[in-house]
């Protein structure tokens, strides 16, 4: 998280007039960063993890700020239903690729919310042993462009651009 926070701060990245969308945001961190930057975000995480959010939106995005992020539950792969497909212009997730059982749900994920314009970032600890190199390098690209922005070797940390492929 700390890594694509970074990452805004040296893109000097402007969420103004952006719908965006967090995947599993544990604590909040890239999400909020997005609604102090300009964006209309939702905060989406497991039912578990929404009230520590919501405190930590509470304690770092001033009340006067409109509008507030939302937080609600995704589970992915199941509650697709309650999120408009294609609609955001920014899909973020940090470190949300280390459970190979997931990955299936989370491209399906993507692909709902992600529309033809979207820009979906990514940013991961290389885990090998649990599948993120096969996540990026093989699953993820049968179905979006996939671009390494960013290598930081001494964390093992990438950060990667995610976009929908042109029509053919």
């Amino acid at each position: 998280a700390l890594a694509l926070c970074g990452y805004f701060e040296e893109q000097q990245m402007d969420f103004q007039g952006k719908s965006v969308i967090e995947l599993g945001a544990g604590t909040g961190i890239v999400g909020i960063l997005a609604a102090l930057l300009g964006g209309d975000v939702t905060i989406t995480d497991l039912p578990v993890a929404l009230e520590q959010i919501r405190e930590n939106v509470r304690r770092n995005v001033p009340a006067a700020r409109a509008p507030q992020p939302r937080v609600r539950a995704l589970s992915w792969g199941l509650d697709h239903g309650a999120f408009p497909r294609g609609a955001y212009d920014v899909v973020l997730g940090a470190d949300i690729v280390y459970v190979p059982e997931t990955f299936p749900r989370l491209v399906a994920t993507l692909r709902h919310l992600a529309g033809p314009r979207t820009v979906t970032l990514l940013s991961s600890k290389m885990r090998r042993e649990l599948g993120a190199a096969f996540f990026f390098e093989t699953l993820l690209p049968r179905h979006f462009r996939v671009e390494l922005l960013r290598r930081h070797e001494e964390q093992d940390i990438n950060i990667y651009r995610v976009t929908c492929p042109a029509p053919a």
